[in-house]
C-alpha cells in the first residue's frame, strides 16, 4: 500500500508571515502573557464550611444543569415517538424524562432522605 509512503516529487514550502502577521502576533503574545502573569490573588474564606458549602452548591448545579438537558431530550423523544408510533421509542423518552426529574431535583431528594 502507498497510501501512507511520501512522493518524492513533492516539495514542500513554509508560508511566510507578513509584517502585519508579526505585529499582530506579538500583541496577542503581550496580551495573553500580560493576563497569564497578572493574575489576582484569590484568598481563602474565613469560614471553611461556607467554602464546602458553595463547592457543593456548584456542583449540584452542574448536576440540575445536566438534568434539564435529559428532561428536555425526553420531551423531545416522546414527541417523536408520537408522531412515528414507534412504542419502543417512547419507553425510552418516557425513561429519559423520568432521569432528567430525578436528576434535576436531586439536591432535594437527598435532603429529603437525609432529613437536613
Amino acid at each position: 500500500m502507498n497510501i501512507f509512503r511520501k512522493k518524492p516529487n513533492k516539495e514542500t514550502h513554509s508560508l511566510k508571515l507578513g509584517q502585519k502577521g508579526k505585529k499582530a502576533f506579538a500583541v496577542y503574545a503581550a496580551i495573553a502573557l500580560s493576563v497569564c502573569s497578572f493574575g489576582t490573588t484569590v484568598f481563602a474564606a474565613s469560614d471553611p464550611l461556607a467554602v464546602i458549602n458553595n463547592l457543593s452548591d456548584f456542583i449540584f448545579g452542574l448536576i440540575r444543569a445536566i438534568g434539564m438537558i435529559l428532561l428536555g431530550f425526553g420531551v423531545v423523544q416522546i414527541g417523536l415517538s408520537l408522531k412515528s408510533h414507534d412504542p419502543s421509542q417512547r419507553a425510552n423518552g418516557f425513561l429519559t424524562l423520568a432521569g432528567g426529574v430525578v436528576i434535576t431535583f436531586a439536591k432535594e431528594i437527598l435532603s429529603l432522605i437525609t432529613g437536613g
